[in-house]
């Protein structure tokens, strides 16, 4: 009996004769999803790395809500890692184990355009607050609910975060308590939605282990969270996910929702199209036209650059264009010149940063993209990291950083914002196009807002 007890393998010596990492999380936008490519989300990418990193197969499993989320963790032949956003609480710890941290948040008090603006916590007595089940958002209101027993909240763990931010957003409840990662990337959906204020200090989310003394996975996992911090993997992760999440605005994400709706659909065929002949991205093909014209085909730019996809004449004859203003043929050039120009860039570029460092050339050409690497290079940066030399880019307008290349000056600040604009409208047409679940079969939809197509109320959909 004692050897037994003593030969028992610990966990990630199981994981590793098992060759399969269990991890459960949460369907969500900031944690997980799939779209038609497959897998991804900021939680499915980090922990896709700590998989590979341990040599092992990635098993994703999903949970309800947070209280399953926790039960599930640590059972028998069930996940042993949860990988969902997680802020730590002392009520949590009870339950679980908490890695080192990887992203700070900061609680949000959610409130609709229009009405009276809380500004502090007295304000929420009398307001209709609903808020996830088992979250450490519940934890805050109950505590501050000790102090002013006017406040009254419900829990629900039959919604995501998404369909709170709807509910506030179509008036449905007064008020919600968010992360601040979560409503910065849901904002383009819901234009009414709006931050009242932080309530409390920031916070780190956390991966989280089932509760013992076997620290063979938390160490390997803090291993890994630190070492990716350090190499800058977290940090490119972080801003691929959330470092351009505020570029649209109010009323950007306003308008670009109605455009979705009202322009896209005459258009994306088209899209789709030239993008399958040129093996790209139909949406990220989208997300430039949309960054170009507005889907407008007819417009002109007063330095002579025309149609949907804004070509140059000279670009337009190289890629056979006849008539910039027709929408066909403009989308068309467009998907063959971003190709060209992907084509063209060093081997030593990968992905995501080449298609970055692509759609930085379609702005500015591959020359000033050229100059801005050198410099990276040359101040101790990666030429081939799109973090790196976006950095290095805005020199090209400073005479004593121009004056040292070889094309000289350029508005480059402009191909900063124009790959973080396109990187967001990606996003989205990412999330609503993603095939939806009915039953047991994917639906391959056109647009789906999340939130905002759903027939039925939140409590019938407990999954997104």
């Amino acid at each position: 009996m004692l050897s037994a007890c003593v030969d028992k393998p610990s966990t990630l010596e199981r994981i590793k004769e098992d060759g399969v990492l269990r991890v459960i999380t949460r369907n969500s936008p900031a944690t997980y999803f799939q779209d038609r490519n497959g897998e991804t989300g900021f939680e499915y990418e980090l922990v896709k790395r700590f998989a590979d990193d341990l040599g092992v197969k990635l098993e994703i499993e999903t949970a309800d809500n947070l209280d399953d989320l926790f039960g599930q963790l640590g059972k028998p032949n069930g996940p042993v890692l949860a990988a969902a956003g997680l802020v730590s609480s002392e009520r949590r710890k009870q339950q679980v184990r908490f890695s080192h941290p990887y992203l700070e948040v900061t609680p949000q008090i959610i409130y609709r355009n229009g009405q009276s603006r809380p500004t502090n916590a007295a304000d929420l007595a009398g307001k209709k607050i609903i808020v996830l089940k088992g979250s450490t958002h519940a934890e805050q209101l109950a505590e501050l609910k000790k102090q002013n027993p006017a406040i009254e909240y419900e829990e629900s763990d039959a919604v995501e975060v998404v369909d709170l931010l709807r509910m506030v957003d179509e008036g449905q409840i007064d008020l919600t308590l968010v992360d601040s990662n979560e409503v910065a990337m849901n904002q383009v959906y819901f234009p009414n939605v709006r931050v009242a204020f932080d309530l409390g200090d920031a916070s780190n989310q956390s991966w989280a282990v089932a509760a013992g003394e076997d620290n063979s996975l938390l160490n390997e996992v803090n291993s890994y969270l630190d070492k990716v911090g350090k190499n800058g993997t977290l940090q490119r992760l972080k801003d691929r996910y959330y470092g351009h999440v505020d570029v649209l605005g109010y009323m950007g994400a306003y308008t670009f929702a109605q455009h979705l709706q009202q322009r896209l659909p005459k258009y994306e065929k088209h899209f789709k199209t030239f993008a399958k002949e040129e093996k790209v991205d139909w949406r990220l093909l989208a997300a430039i036209g949309y960054q170009e014209s507005l889907w407008q085909p007819a417009v002109t730019s007063k330095t002579g650059v025309r149609g949907l996809m804004m070509l140059t004449q000279n670009t337009a004859q190289a890629m056979g264009v006849s008539n910039r203003l027709d929408a066909k043929q403009s989308i068309m050039g467009g998907a063959k010149y971003l190709a060209k120009i992907k084509d063209e860039l060093d081997d030593d570029i990968a992905e995501p940063d080449r298609t970055w460092f692509a759609l930085a050339a379609y702005n500015v050409g591959t020359g000033h993209l050229d100059d801005a690497r050198k410099l990276a290079q040359k101040d101790g940066l990666n030429p081939n990291k799109w973090l790196d030399v976006k950095k290095m880019l805005p020199r090209l307008s400073q005479k004593q950083w121009y004056s040292k290349t070889r094309y000289g000056y350029a508005r480059g600040g402009e191909p900063v914002h124009f790959v973080a604009n396109i990187r967001r409208y990606y996003d989205i047409l990412t999330w609503v196009t993603q095939p939806q679940l009915e039953g047991n079969q994917v639906v391959e939809g056109n647009l789906h807002v999340p939130g905002v197509n759903k027939t039925k109320p939140p409590e019938e959909n407990p999954q997104l």
